[in-house]
């Protein structure tokens, strides 16, 4: 009787039913690739990017639950889910360090691509997608630390609605639609764009954004949400003051991501040229990088001005952010003067980093050039191969036995400290559990790559062969000295001249090596006869 190995049942069935059915479907349209050993993360930071926005929006819909975004009720909500939902505060705390480990993200994948070149091979479009969905990131993020309405969200609010009224011609009624007509109203607006327009549009840019082939590591995506966690156990997200309109507010700063435009409108210059028109020349040069870069080549080192132009937005970038947090504690002068920046001394530092920028460019790729240089020659010259750390299969077993015990230490340690109230502390756990797990995901696929390596083969012994005594030369009498070769009279010199071997046609018919070797047919019937 015949077996079938073919045959499927259970879940298998299933599976493979489910699988058939998603084949024609988006997702199975881009092409996964799971790293069998460890690559590095700035590849698929992209990916990251994008498993974090799914980690904000499953958090962002958990506390969608108990928030209320009514004017007087919204900070309360918030308080409630914070202190008394059960894993409120944890929950809060991943979906606040998980948006700004978002925007770190886009701007580090935006960079990366930048330095790399990645948008020269036909990826324009990809590019100016990439770009934008950043700058839509900036804004989900902004409306979304609004939506609390305590002191530094009304600062931001105050900011953006006297941002959008500069606007020529357009401004009011942009005001109007983005907030409303006060604050009775912008809550309820900021937390519709938070949760329903703004993802919509970044999910159809991510459609078109998303290449073909996407990489997705399971260590790092644990490490990046366990990252996340142990930012939120060592700094926990505080509530921060309600907002009240007969207090008069303190000092406060937006956040960092957004500090740089505040620097700028700090400067007490126009507001649309600060606050708007910089930022989008800003965005706008960036969208066009890839029709300006006219470089053949891909490498940072042989694109030497657009490498410097990325230099400078990035020393731009951080100067500007650490001057928005820079506020003077001398408390004897007014609160207006200390937030004041001299816009001769700011605008002045700006110009200075445009030079500086572009020479601190031209000294790395010197530099790059010259270790380049160095390299080569030290690797013509030193070893060939390259010294490698490989575990044996003993020591593998032992590496995840001892990372298996030290994640259930971690989970028991963390479920106390739930139980005691701490926190901040069990979240802080759980983010090592992940981390550990992405150790123990690597080292086993460590392990099973190096099972798929072949064994090296056994060394040869090698036998030393005993010098052997010349054997005497026999006199053969039926030959003359003159009929012997060299080769007969001289033994060494038959090692060294090989012997060619002459086939049995030609020795038949007479032709040697060096005989004429041009025998036709005609010649060959004359042998025959004769």
């Amino acid at each position: 009787m015949a077996v079938s190995l073919e045959r499927r049942t259970g879940v298998v069935a299933f599976l493979y039913w489910l699988w058939d059915g998603v084949d024609r479907t988006i997702f199975t349209a881009i092409k996964f690739s799971f790293p069998a050993r460890f690559v590095s993360p700035f590849g698929f930071l992209g990916m990251l990017t994008f498993i974090v926005f799914i980690i904000l929006g499953v958090s962002g819909a958990l506390l969608m639950f108990y928030y209320q975004p009514i004017l007087d009720r919204a900070w309360d909500s918030v308080q409630f889910i914070n202190d008394e939902v059960p894993f409120g505060f944890h929950i809060r705390n991943i979906h606040y360090h998980g948006s700004n480990a978002m925007v770190l993200l886009a701007v580090l994948h935006m960079y990366y691509q930048y330095f790399s070149g990645r948008y020269k091979i036909r990826n324009e479009v990809l590019w100016m997608t990439g770009v934008i969905l950043g700058t839509v990131t900036i804004l989900e993020a902004f409306t979304g630390y609004d939506v609390i309405f305590s002191e530094r969200a009304e600062l931001a609010i105050s900011i953006a609605a006297s941002l959008t009224t500069s606007i020529p011609i357009a401004g009011p009624t942009i005001r109007d639609a983005a907030l409303g007509s006060g604050f009775s109203d912008f809550v309820l607006r900021f937390y519709a764009q938070h949760v329903f327009l703004l993802p919509i549009v970044m999910l159809g840019l991510m459609a078109v954004h998303f290449p073909r082939f996407l990489v997705f590591d399971v260590p790092m995506v644990m490490a990046i949400g366990g990252a996340i966690l142990i930012t939120g156990g060592v700094f926990p997200i505080d509530m921060g003051f309600k907002f009240e309109p007969t207090v008069p507010p303190g000092v406060t700063v937006p956040e960092w991501y957004l500090t740089g435009i505040y620097a700028f409108m700090r400067t007490q210059y126009d507001k649309f040229v600060t606050g708007l028109l910089w930022p989008l020349l800003f965005i706008i040069s960036f969208v066009l990088i890839p029709f300006i870069d006219r470089y053949k080549k891909f490498s940072w080192r042989d694109r030497p001005i657009i490498t410097a132009f990325g230099i400078t937005s990035l020393a731009q970038i951080m100067v500007t952010t650490y001057w928005g947090f820079y506020i003077s504690p001398d408390i004897s002068v007014p609160l207006v003067e200390r937030l004041v920046i001299d816009p001769i001394f700011f605008y002045s530092t700006m110009i200075l980093l445009v030079p500086l920028g572009f020479g601190f460019t031209y000294m790395m790729i010197k530099l790059a050039n010259e270790a380049e240089r160095k390299s080569k020659l030290a690797k013509s010259n030193g070893p060939q191969k390259v010294a490698t750390i490989n575990l044996s299969e003993k020591w593998i077993n032992w590496l995840l036995v001892a990372l298996l015990a030290f994640q259930v230490f971690l989970n028991i340690a963390a479920y106390n400290a739930a139980l005691t109230g701490m926190k901040n502390v069990s979240l802080f756990f759980i983010g090592i559990i992940l981390l550990v797990f992405a150790a123990f995901f690597h080292v086993y696929r460590y392990a099973m790559s190096q099972q798929k390596n072949a064994p090296p083969p056994a060394p040869v012994p090698v036998v030393e062969e005993k010098p052997k005594l010349a054997e005497p030369v026999p006199v053969e009498s039926s030959k003359s000295l003159d009929d012997k070769t060299a080769s007969d009279v001289n033994p060494a010199s038959k090692e060294l001249a090989p012997e060619v071997s002459v086939p049995k046609t030609q020795a038949d018919l007479g032709v040697g090596v060096n005989n004429n070797s041009n025998v036709g047919s005609n010649d060959l019937d004359g042998v025959k006869k004769l």
